[in-house]
């Protein structure tokens, strides 16, 4: 069966422009392979109406809302290639299936690469932390750390402080340059130098970070930022330009959310790097309206 629009990715970006496609009556096929990145946090903040709300919930009314809809189909498992077949896309599935469709969108997401740390791992997402507009409030005020990884570490040190008292784990690297250092001081952040050996706790729990000669530093969270990667390389397949930046790749789009490949279109983290659910639904939406206008003019 031939559909009008192929989503690859079934979380906030896709199930959202998924449901605009559908109110639209236009034929929808969501490809989904189930693992959001936000599947590791117990809650999301921020959301308009679901705050507190957890993330694999909210997937599923959504799911189940879009399901509602007689023109939408979901194929649970990943696709793995996608080429411009003349008058038509071509999608196809780890399991050898084939699909197509006239418009494409990529709403496959992205994974953190995460500092392999003993201890860091088993508290992504609850203890350990990225972004703190989505879960700084239920540390306010707390021993809050920042754990360097990139370039914009310390800029999120500078940020972090506004949620409580905050040291800097430079983890061994190369100590910020004069300005930093000053702008770090005047938000009163300390900063420790030496190399971080594990992070304690029960459970999820963070309780305290080890460092190199074994000096541990009491804490409740620790915020990093850090570099992540797309979850699939169809974009680069079908010729989609894409963008470095200090956290990883991005997909090029314009405020359509139109890719540099005529009617591929791309939404959520994979054109922001960053994580927001508001974003991404943002994103889904305005994907989806663009490309029923480009079916009616």
């Amino acid at each position: 069966m031939r559909h009008d629009v192929i989503i690859i990715g079934g979380s906030f970006a896709g199930l959202s422009a998924a449901m605009y496609l559908a109110r639209a009556r236009r034929t929808v096929c969501v490809v989904d392979a189930g693992a959001p990145r936000n599947r590791f946090a117990a809650h999301s903040h921020g959301f308009f109406a679901q705050d507190g709300s957890a993330p694999a919930a909210m997937l599923a009314t959504a799911r189940a809302q879009v399901g509602a809809y007689p023109t939408v189909s979901f194929v649970a498992g990943s696709a793995v290639r996608a080429q411009n077949s003349g008058d038509h896309f071509t999608v196809v599935l780890a399991t050898g299936e084939t699909l197509s469709s006239s418009r494409l969108v990529l709403a496959f997401g992205v994974a953190d690469e995460l500092p392999p740390i003993p201890g860091l791992a088993e508290r992504w997402g609850s203890t350990v932390l990225h972004c703190p507009y989505c879960h700084g409030y239920e540390f306010s005020g707390r021993r809050l750390g920042v754990l360097n990884v990139t370039p914009m570490s310390v800029h999120q040190a500078m940020l972090i402080a506004e949620w409580g008292p905050t040291t800097y784990f430079i983890n061994g690297a190369v100590r910020p340059d004069v300005e930093a250092a000053a702008q770090l001081g005047r938000r009163v952040i300390a900063v420790e130098e030496a190399p971080v050996v594990a992070l304690h706790g029960d459970g999820s729990r963070l309780a305290a970070i080890e460092l190199a000669g074994g000096r541990t530093v009491p804490l409740d969270a620790l915020y990093l930022g850090p570099r992540n990667h797309l979850n699939s390389k169809i974009a680069e397949q079908l010729g989609c330009s894409i963008e470095e930046t200090i956290t990883g790749r991005i997909i090029r789009t314009d405020a359509d959310r139109r890719t540099t490949v005529p009617d591929v279109y791309a939404a959520g983290d994979i054109v922001r790097g960053s994580h927001n659910v508001t974003w991404a639904v943002g994103d889904g939406v305005a994907a989806a309206l663009a490309i029923h206008r480009s079916f009616v003019f």
